[in-house]
């Protein structure tokens, strides 16, 4: 089993030149990776560690999609590593203690991540106890001040009030 990474790189010029229509009319460099895998099993893991492992150069961007020199180096390490018989977790050991938890897309939960993996939900409970600290507060106030609306009424204003609510409703007739 063969598994080709490449790709074809074209300065400005030649992408602008007539000649590209034809390969063979103008220069391009290539960049290719092939690589023979003793058995299907294998292939599987490398597919795997590339896609999990973390281009240190490029941004958000995996060994496979990447066509970095340092991608396609690592790609080199993984293919050696896993050929002279190292386990996934081994290559993913190796590349964890030379180039921190930063080359993968899921870091393990250990010690020094725990802020990574719980700092989301802390900062949430923390937003949602602000609130309802808030929520509360406001409740509290409206209650203490008789829903929230505070009328200065003199008696003059309280028995007119009292005057208006008395009258029989005369819009009806």
């Amino acid at each position: 089993m063969v598994v080709v990474f490449g790709c074809l790189l074209m300065t400005p010029l030649q992408a602008e030149s007539p000649q590209v229509e034809s390969l063979q009319a103008a220069p391009m460099q290539a960049a290719l990776e092939a690589y023979q895998f003793d058995s299907t099993q294998m292939e599987t893991d490398y597919n795997r560690l590339i896609k999990e492992l973390r281009c240190l150069v490029c941004q958000n961007q995996n060994l496979a999609g990447s066509d970095a020199d340092l991608a396609r180096d690592l790609r080199q390490q993984t293919y050696e590593m896993l050929r002279d018989g190292s386990s996934p977790d081994q290559v993913i050991e190796f590349m964890v203690a030379r180039y921190g938890d930063f080359v993968l897309y899921r870091p393990q939960f250990k010690a020094n991540t725990y802020l990574l993996w719980l700092g989301p939900i802390v900062l949430l409970g923390v937003i949602l106890f602000l609130l309802l600290r808030r929520l509360a507060r406001e409740n509290q106030d409206d209650a203490n001040q008789g829903g929230g609306h505070q009328v200065d009424a003199t008696p003059e204003s309280v028995a007119a009030a009292r005057e208006l609510l008395e009258q029989p409703d005369t819009s009806s007739q």
